[in-house]
């Protein structure tokens, strides 16, 4: 089942707000959180404020676990901008544009939540060559070691 959660007006520019979540897309919904809660951005307190309201209505609407909750789809639109001018030299005027988003987070359960630790570890496939340097160390330990030289080399003067 899917879960929504939309923050509509959001004073923070759409370009800015993206780039969080971007890092918090297809995540769990809890580690997502402690995410948000340690990201030192203006719009990580939007975001987050969000999230937490799509946890809240996935619990109470939907009567589903926050543990099993991923987040499917994290967007950020942009909303209306607000024009404003500021006083330029000569009687001139620069133009303000106070930008404005709508921040919109999808949750589900559908989908499996799988984290680093349970991922299966891929092993190195036997059939590799060896680089040049683990060559030349292979080559040094086949050879005969210095005591061995000197011990042949007594056995044939006696």
């Amino acid at each position: 089942m899917q879960v929504k959660s939309i923050h509509r007006f959001a004073k923070i520019s759409a370009f800015k707000a993206r780039e969080v979540t971007r890092a918090i897309q297809g995540m769990p919904a809890t580690d997502a959180l402690d995410l948000l809660r340690f990201t030192p951005k203006k719009a990580a307190g939007l975001i987050l404020k969000t999230l937490k309201s799509a946890i809240a209505n996935a619990e109470n609407n939907n009567q589903l676990n926050s543990g099993d909750l991923v987040v499917k789809e994290a967007v950020v639109g942009e909303g209306p901008t607000l024009k404003r001018f500021q006083p330029k030299a000569r009687g001139s005027a620069g133009p303000i544009r106070k930008r404005t988003s709508h921040i919109s987070v999808t949750l589900t359960d559908e989908i499996e939540i799988v984290r680093r630790s349970d991922k299966p570890k891929s092993k190195k496939s036997s059939n590799t060559k060896p680089s040049a340097k683990n060559k030349a160390s292979v080559a040094q330990v086949t050879a005969t070691t210095p005591t061995e030289d000197s011990a042949k080399a007594a056995d044939i003067k006696e």
